[in-house]
């Protein structure tokens, strides 16, 4: 999980799909934490990307860094608590001017039944389950 964590904060910006319906959403992020031994991501309530994680939570991740990419697969779990909130925005303080734990609009959101993979055109793919 740490590789996976370290890789992710590292691309600074990865990408993010969800299912609106049948149609593929994709779109870029960059928040990741490490919280009470769970991958977490950030978002608004607001955003229809909330909205889609909660009717479907299977999501996909994908990222590039120093040559190499990376794909998580994995279900996203609403996690309504202040200090899964807080824990993130400590993580991020530029994000602090538009949330705030328990705002009604910060919403967490850890990864459950991930399987990623580390990739690159002279390696063998690097495979985590967790």
């Amino acid at each position: 999980m740490n590789e996976v964590y370290q890789f992710l904060k590292e691309c600074e910006t990865y990408y993010l799909a969800t299912i609106d319906g049948n149609k593929p959403r994709v779109r870029p992020f960059g928040t990741i934490d490490l919280f009470e031994g769970k991958l977490y991501i950030q978002t608004g309530k607001r955003k229809s990307v909330s909205k889609q994680m909660k009717e479907n939570p299977h999501i996909e991740i994908s990222g590039m860094n120093g040559g190499k990419w990376i794909r998580v697969e994995a279900e996203a779990v609403l996690d309504e608590r202040i200090e899964a909130q807080k824990h993130m925005l400590d993580e991020y303080p530029s994000l602090q001017g538009m949330y705030q734990p328990g705002d009604g609009n910060t919403e967490v959101f850890y990864l459950k039944n991930v399987t990623a993979q580390i990739c690159s055109f002279t390696d063998e793919p690097k495979i985590f389950k967790f």
